[in-house]
């Protein structure tokens, strides 16, 4: 997939499934996660290392780690919420772990059940022990900043308490930061705003990427006010499953086929196929008939003489 021009990293089987109430089946996780990297998605966080009462969705996100390593060329990430759940990561072989770093006091000590000074101790622990092993073997350590355009627990989030947890994310061991719009309060401004920001404290090359969600409708427009100030890997999620259950009313990620369609009408190239990435839309349906799948483009269908950017 030469000549890339945007990052997108699929979601779903994390993000998407935490969410619902069904469990997936392991096989048809599988089978999502080969015919998603077949379709030239080129990262896919494919779960959590969370304990199985808590999120019996993902309790086979080892076995799932595992299947996706033995797919060439595939970025492997997992969210984990704790030193523990890194360890796990570890073991399992992940190439990318992201721990989610709440800017809401109180949606961590929902989320996580921990406040900013004890996860920036367990991200110092996790820094630790990524630097103990041999520098082939050290996953990618992203600290994502949740909750960092708004919170329906505390409402307004200040632009500075941003910045001061991404710079303290950085100095206690993280590669990079991420943004995430856990509620789906961003707008386009803020999106810009908040970016420029947080480079202008930890540096441009430490914030690539943001997690959008679409629960107010910005979501689309977000990602393009993020490609516009100089962002480059957008999260989405397969027929837009998803959201926070520790987040009152946060739900729908970007769809996955709505922003590679936008991406790739724009002239962007995704690396992606659209027409397979459908099809991979079917593998969920199956798997999950009583669940809502979201998304306009494949509903409507692509416009007839579309040539994607990707094929050009």
């Amino acid at each position: 997939m030469s000549g890339r021009g945007i990052f997108i990293s699929e979601v779903g089987p994390r993000d998407g499934l935490q969410s619902i109430k069904s469990i997936m089946p392991t096989e048809a996780k599988k089978a999502w996660v080969s015919a998603a990297a077949a379709a030239g998605v080129p990262e896919i966080e494919v779960g959590s290392f969370v304990p199985a009462h808590i999120l019996p969705q993902l309790a086979d996100t080892a076995e799932i780690v595992a299947h996706a390593r033995t797919i060439p060329g595939l970025n492997v990430a997992v969210l984990v919420p704790n030193f523990k759940g890194a360890q796990a990561a570890i073991a399992a072989g992940a190439h990318k772990i992201t721990i989610p770093l709440s800017v809401s006091e109180t949606h961590s000590l929902r989320n996580v059940r921990r406040s900013h000074a004890q996860m920036l101790d367990e991200v110092r622990q996790i820094a630790e022990l990524i630097r103990s092993l041999p520098a082939g073997q050290r996953p990618h350590f992203e600290g994502g900043l949740s909750t960092a355009f708004g919170c329906t627990l505390e409402g307004v989030v200040p632009e500075q308490r941003v910045v001061e947890l991404a710079v303290a994310l950085m100095e206690a061991g993280c590669d990079e930061v991420g943004l995430s719009d856990t509620t789906g309060y961003g707008n386009p401004a803020q999106v810009r705003s908040l970016t420029k920001a947080v480079w202008s404290a930890v540096g441009r090359d430490k914030l690539t990427g943001i997690h959008l969600h679409n629960t107010r409708g910005q979501g689309l427009a977000n990602a393009l006010a993020a490609l516009d100030v100089g962002l480059t890997t957008l999260d989405a999620s397969l027929a837009g499953l998803g959201g926070c259950p520790f987040a009152p009313g946060a739900s729908g990620n970007i769809v996955t086929e709505d922003l590679v369609f936008m991406l790739e009408a724009m002239g962007l190239k995704t690396g992606i196929d659209i027409d397979a990435l459908f099809a991979t839309r079917e593998l969920l349906a199956q798997a999950l008939p009583d669940e809502p799948l979201y998304g306009l483009t494949p509903l409507s269908g692509l416009p007839k003489g579309f040539e994607p950017a990707t094929r050009k």
